[in-house]
Order: C-alpha cells, then sequence, then structure tokens
C-alpha cells in the first residue's frame, strides 16, 4: 500500500470532498435530526461547487453505548434510520423544485459490515437498513443525483444499504488499502461447500469470486476509480453534474443498479447477464397471464 489509508476518516473526508467548512451537520433543509441518535453516522447538508447537498457518511471514531456492536464504521439499528432520515427530509425539502434543482446526495463509504447484535435483531436491524435502502432508491427516482465514494471498506449488507443503491460509485485505488467485497471467501466457503483453495483459484480468475476495487470496475459496480484523495472533490462534482444531465434527459436506465450491470456487460465482467435476463424474461412469461389475470 503506497498511499496514506483513508480508512476510518470518514469525517476527514467528508472536507476533502464538498466545499470546506460547509458542514451544517444533523441540518437537512428546515428539520434537524437528533444528535445524540446513531452516533457512528455523519449526516447534514454541506456546499458542493456552491450548491446544497445531502451528505452521509460513517464515523469510525464514534461509539454507541446503546448498542455495543457499533464502533470502527458499523452500521447499526439507530445508524441506518438516522440516514434513512436524512435522505427522506431531502426529498420533503426539494419536493417542488424542478428536476434540474434536486440537490444531491453525496455518500461517503467506509464500514465494515452491520452491527448485527442480538439486542439489534430482536429490535428490528433489517429494518432500519432497509428503510435506508429504500430511502435511497426513493430519493435516486425522484431525481436527486446520487454518488458514493467508497474512502475505505465496503463490506456485505452494510454497502448494499450505503453505496449500492447510488446512481454512481467512484472509489479511491487499492493502493489505499480500500476493500470491496460482498462476502469473505471464508463464508462464501461455508455455504457453497467448496474448498477455500477453490475459490481462492476462482478469485484469480473471475470477478464475481473476487474482492478489490479493481474486480468491481470489471463487474461495473464501480464507475471510477479516483488514483488520488486530491481528485476525489473534481470527481465528485464532476459525476454529481453527468448524473444529474442524464436523469434531466429522461436516460434513468443508464444510472443505478440496472446501469451497473449494462455497464458491467460492456466491460466484459458480466458474461452471461443478458442470457440470464433473458431465461428470466422467457420463464416469466410463460406464467405471467395466469398470475396477472387472477
Amino acid at each position: 500500500m503506497d498511499e496514506e489509508s483513508m480508512i476510518g476518516r470518514g469525517r476527514e473526508a467528508i472536507e476533502m470532498i464538498v466545499d470546506p467548512g460547509s458542514l451544517q451537520e444533523n441540518v437537512i433543509g428546515d428539520f434537524k435530526i437528533d444528535a445524540e441518535s446513531g452516533p457512528g453516522a455523519v449526516v447534514g447538508t454541506v456546499m458542493l461547487k456552491g450548491e446544497p447537498a445531502t451528505v452521509i457518511a460513517n464515523d469510525a471514531e464514534e461509539f454507541n453505548p446503546r448498542f455495543p456492536v457499533v464502533f470502527a464504521g458499523v452500521i447499526g439499528l439507530e445508524e441506518g434510520y438516522k440516514m434513512a432520515l436524512a435522505v427522506y427530509y431531502t426529498i420533503e425539502t426539494d419536493q417542488k423544485k424542478p428536476l434540474a434543482q434536486k440537490r444531491p446526495i453525496i455518500l461517503i463509504v467506509d464500514t465494515p459490515g452491520n452491527g448485527p447484535g442480538k439486542i439489534e435483531e430482536i429490535m428490528g436491524m433489517n429494518k432500519s437498513t432497509g428503510a435506508y435502502q429504500l430511502a435511497l432508491a426513493e430519493a435516486r427516482k425522484a431525481g436527486h443525483p446520487i454518488v458514493a465514494i467508497v474512502i475505505g471498506r465496503a463490506i456485505s449488507g452494510a454497502f448494499l444499504c450505503h453505496g449500492l443503491q447510488a446512481d454512481h460509485i467512484l472509489s479511491l485505488s487499492k493502493e489505499f488499502g480500500t476493500m470491496i467485497h460482498v462476502m469473505p471467501l471464508t463464508s462464501i466457503s461455508r455455504i457453497t461447500k467448496l474448498d477455500i483453495e477453490v475459490l481462492e483459484e476462482l478469485s484469480t480468475q473471475n470477478p464475481v469470486f473476487a474482492a478489490g476495487v479493481n474486480f468491481f470496475y470489471k463487474l461495473g459496480g464501480v464507475n471510477e476509480v479516483v488514483e488520488t484523495v486530491e481528485g476525489m472533490r473534481e470527481a465528485m462534482q464532476r459525476h454529481v453534474q453527468e448524473v444529474r444531465q442524464t436523469k434531466v434527459a429522461g436516460q434513468q436506465q443508464k444510472l443505478g443498479p440496472w446501469g451497473r450491470g449494462e455497464l458491467g456487460a460492456e466491460r466484459g465482467g458480466r458474461k452471461t447477464r443478458a442470457m440470464v435476463i433473458a431465461k428470466m424474461q422467457a420463464q416469466f412469461d410463460t406464467v405471467a397471464e395466469k398470475y396477472l389475470d387472477a
């Protein structure tokens, strides 16, 4: 690792990506968010090239005393609801604005996963992270440009809710120690019953089994790899404008999860995508009439 790692520096990264000194923490429009809730999440209003935006980031330096499993950037039950609330307040604030004026939502990603302790599971951990994921999907469809940037760790279900619903995803290069993967090979081994040695060999050839920025780039999961910390602000500004222009042009299908699927096919990382979609469509067509008329 040649570059200085950004892992655990989510709050610091905000100043590197948005207009310096512009963060109004726990404030979205006329709405205020409880500062004591979800300390592992930083939310608020910032300025990006002079225009207001919502920022949501992990704070790895904070510890949630009510939920001991939430530390080092983990997204816990409170954090999930806090992040979702910031998104819904953003939608409400700009509800009457035209598409070209919807404020961007900036996601700064550095999380090792969710915090599924016993208490969290009982109280509804999955409802919390699901609410955040749904909020981002609704904001994306409402016209807000959503751009995520991975500065450290983007792991498992936490990345699913905090990142993968974005229109575009950026990432610092692997030289910064950036980690992106859905599931460790040890976990894949337990589920598939394949030896870890077999999976390690597959991971050198197939991006589906591999972790890392470059493999996700090939899959279309990362739109652009940012090579320097100094380049993060320019890349964020550029992608926000690109996403906004694409939405104004009515080409939303080029963005978000579907757009990344197409991008992965173009880059050669999703070779069977078209075949799988065609088979699923054919199977749906054979039963659709029966169920749609019911």
